[in-house]
């Protein structure tokens, strides 16, 4: 596979262009991460807003409602939790519970919290529970 990357010419849009014969994971995965890279469209009150996917702590589903932590904002999603997980695992997300989604960048530090669950202290002080469901994945993601 060739990589060619060139300047947009002057006043010229950036795009990605994929010229493959078959549609395999790995282009699936590249074109997720393309678009999970430009942002998540919330909601705060009646003004929508596109939040950069790094300023994105968690996402959680409650109540059939889908709501997006920022480091000291919480928004709304239109879009389901599963939807979410679609563009978001590409990149730095994973589940952790049925309910929630994290940012693993955000994560300062995993502990045991019994009964084979985990806790995640995340960067802002806040603190996840990790199901017991999820932490092998949680576990080949850190290379624990």
């Amino acid at each position: 596979m060739r990589i060619i990357i060139q300047d947009p010419p002057n006043g010229g849009e950036e795009n990605v262009i994929f010229n493959v014969k078959n549609m395999t994971d790995n282009v699936l995965r590249a074109i997720e991460m393309l678009k999970s890279a430009e942002g998540l469209t919330v909601y705060a009150e009646n003004q929508a807003l596109v939040l950069p996917m790094g300023a994105v702590f968690y996402v959680e589903s409650v109540e059939n409602k889908t709501f997006v932590y920022a480091e000291k904002s919480v928004y709304r999603s239109r879009l389901k939790l599963y939807e979410v997980e679609e563009l978001l695992t590409a990149g730095d997300f994973l589940r952790i519970s049925k309910q929630v989604l994290v940012n693993v960048r955000k994560i300062n530090s995993i502990a045991p919290a019994g009964e084979g669950r985990f806790i995640a202290q995340l960067v802002n002080g806040e603190q996840l529970i990790i199901s017991r469901q999820y932490v092998p994945a949680l576990k080949g993601r850190f290379g624990l």
